[in-house]
């Protein structure tokens, strides 16, 4: 069985994707399910939470977002039987690489703007990078549930792909230069109320002089957010080091508005709460085969393309999701 890992080095500073054999298949477990894997995304490695966790080794598995068929169930197990198609069940009408490629981004988007923000019909919606993977399934949600979705993209290709969704944005704000005013266009669109509901892509932090190039130019101040958002809003940020100085809160705090966290792991980290994960993965998959919304992918890629693709992922420089196909 070929698999491939990530190694970090002594320094932890440098990964490395190597293959690796594993000659046997371990034994299944009461509570566990073996999968003959049909498909499996690829996304970034967040080394620190892993840390974080306790969770690190010498060599992790890359890819857990996977679909396939069952081989074998533990004797615990009730849910799934042999030779079931699973993502959670996957429906007839999705794909392998469909159902791989969103699982991710799908928990997240519906996590952010269901659980999260409490979307409804009528509400405006702020996402930032909306040509993202993330960002595409988020739109499709919002704009399913009757939001007024206004969306930024970070480059010409981006502007063009979120003008050509069907149906159409509010506003598409082209960041790429540096010039757009997001705050400004946002009150613009909404009549000076501001938008109910932020799903940002990150923000900046501190003054020019201390973030990064990249980051100026792409990403909103957290100033410009908290402006931007209306009375009663929900600001979903993926920030995981924000910082909110007392001027801030208290704006926020006059506004009645609330911050929220989406983790990029969310999905991954239901143990606790394992059972409304599953439900929201569900939906997620019945939404799929319904056409609520289509995954942003990339061509399916054989496994012996995997390495080179997963450090394509890693330095984040894909846009649409990846997947590799067995």
């Amino acid at each position: 069985m070929k698999g491939l890992y990530f190694q970090k080095s002594s320094t932890n500073e440098e990964i490395t994707f190597v293959f690796q054999e594993r000659e046997n298949l371990p034994v299944t477990e009461d509570n566990y399910v073996k999968l003959q894997v049909k498909a499996c995304a690829l996304s970034q490695i967040n080394t620190k939470l892993l840390a974080e966790m306790k969770m690190e080794k010498e060599f992790f598995p890359v890819g857990r977002e996977i679909a396939g068929i069952v081989l074998d169930v533990g004797n615990k197990v009730s849910f799934f039987q042999p030779d079931d198609e699973v993502v959670v069940h996957k429906p007839e009408k999705v794909t392998w690489t469909e159902a791989a490629g969103t699982i991710r981004d799908g928990v997240r988007a519906y996590t952010a703007l269901h659980y999260l923000s409490h979307l409804s019909s009528g509400k405006s919606v702020l996402i930032m990078d909306g040509a993202s993977a993330l960002g595409m399934i988020a739109i499709q949600l919002a704009h399913h549930r009757g939001a007024k979705v206004i969306s930024t993209a970070g480059s010409l290709e981006d502007k063009q792909c979120l003008e050509r969704l069907r149906p159409s944005l509010a506003r598409v704000i082209d960041v790429s230069n540096g010039k757009a005013h997001v705050a400004e266009s946002c009150l613009e669109e909404t009549g000076g109320l501001g938008v109910d509901i932020v799903l940002d892509a990150g923000v900046r932090l501190y003054s020019k002089d201390d973030e990064p190039a990249v980051k100026l130019q792409l990403l909103p101040h957290k100033h410009d957010i908290i402006t931007l958002l209306g009375v009663g809003g929900h600001w979903v940020t993926t920030e995981e080091n924000l910082q909110l100085d007392p001027p801030d809160s208290h704006c926020l705090f006059l506004k009645g508005a609330t911050v929220a966290f989406l983790n990029d792991e969310v999905w991954n980290l239901s143990n606790v709460q394992q059972g409304k994960y599953l439900c929201i993965l569900k939906d997620v998959m019945e939404k799929l085969s319904s056409g609520v919304f289509r995954p942003q992918l990339d061509e399916p890629i054989p496994l012996y393309e995997a390495k080179v693709s997963m450090e394509v992922v890693q330095k984040n420089q894909g846009r649409k999701k990846q997947v590799v196909q067995f």
